[in-house]
């Protein structure tokens, strides 16, 4: 895995093109005025309950004592550093084939920002392909993205959900859609995603895969950076390369590998938030 690693992170430099200076104390101010500000409202969106499941591996919910939650905790840290470096808001959870675990990664995520980041976070159901978030999150409603799309409704803020009075909203997919690509590469979602953005301090786009369908990378053209899920033996180098290649600018600001080993998750919490015991010597 570390030559995968080595080579995504190469890939990913070329893309980027070469490196830029330092910023000087008045870009660093300007850089932080502009990632921190604060969220404006957004008007119209509705509130929903959800019920998730033990069988989810929604862990950030569920069982927050665990190492998969404190492994979130710690990726949580790292993305708001690195906020306010790259001026990152949004962010595509992309993966280079199907069963990777690019859902669960996104709704932990999501979740782990609203609870102990403190932000305000929207999550979007974003494969409009294959969606699966909401049934993983328990959400029932049926109204979307794609139910938006298909009316001659204006703002999209309506279709948007609050969960469980979290700081998180929820944006699912909605109704099947034959050509996700006419929605994701229009003005009308360009200018809608631009205002959301403005209303969130967090953007989490479940994406698809990278390959065969485009909408990884028109996803691409619309959020600060894309997390690449890799779940240990499903997909190879040479996938994973092709699937960068294929986006016009990929952005890569990290890579989650996923079901990577056991690492003693038995006795975890029992370990480390367990009672103190007494220790003695001199």
């Amino acid at each position: 895995m570390g030559r995968m690693y080595e080579a995504l992170r190469r890939l990913e430099r070329e893309h980027r093109g070469p490196g830029v200076s330092a910023p000087g104390p008045a870009q660093e101010v300007n850089m932080l005025s502009g990632v921190l500000r604060e969220p404006v409202e957004v008007e119209g969106t509705r509130s929903a309950k959800v019920q998730v499941s033990q069988e989810s591996r929604l862990v950030a919910l569920n069982d927050p004592n665990s190492l998969g939650a404190e492994k979130f905790r710690a990726l949580v840290t790292r993305l708001e550093n690195l906020r306010i470096q790259r001026k990152i808001r949004s962010l595509q959870i992309i993966s280079g084939k199907i069963n990777e675990g690019k859902s669960l990664v996104s709704a932990n995520l999501a979740v782990t920002f609203a609870k102990h980041g403190g932000s305000k976070v929207l999550l979007i159901e974003g494969d409009l392909h294959r969606p699966t978030l909401a049934t993983l999150l328990g959400f029932t409603e049926s109204t979307g993205l794609v139910d938006w799309w298909s009316t001659s409704a204006i703002e999209i803020s309506p279709s948007l959900y609050r969960l469980n009075d979290l700081p998180l909203w929820f944006l699912s997919a909605g109704a099947h859609c034959d050509q996700p690509s006419e929605i994701l590469q229009s003005s009308r979602f360009a200018g809608e995603f631009t205002k959301l953005r403005a209303s969130f301090d967090w953007i989490v786009v479940d994406s698809t895969p990278m390959l065969p369908t485009v909408d990884a990378n028109l996803w691409s053209r619309l959020v600060d950076g894309s997390l690449l899920v890799v779940r240990e033996g499903i997909a190879s180098v040479k996938t994973l390369k092709k699937g960068l290649e294929a986006l016009d600018n990929p952005k890569l600001v990290g890579i989650v590998l996923n079901d990577a080993s056991e690492f003693d998750r038995i006795n975890y919490a029992e370990q480390y938030y367990g009672s103190r015991q007494k220790i003695s010597g001199s």
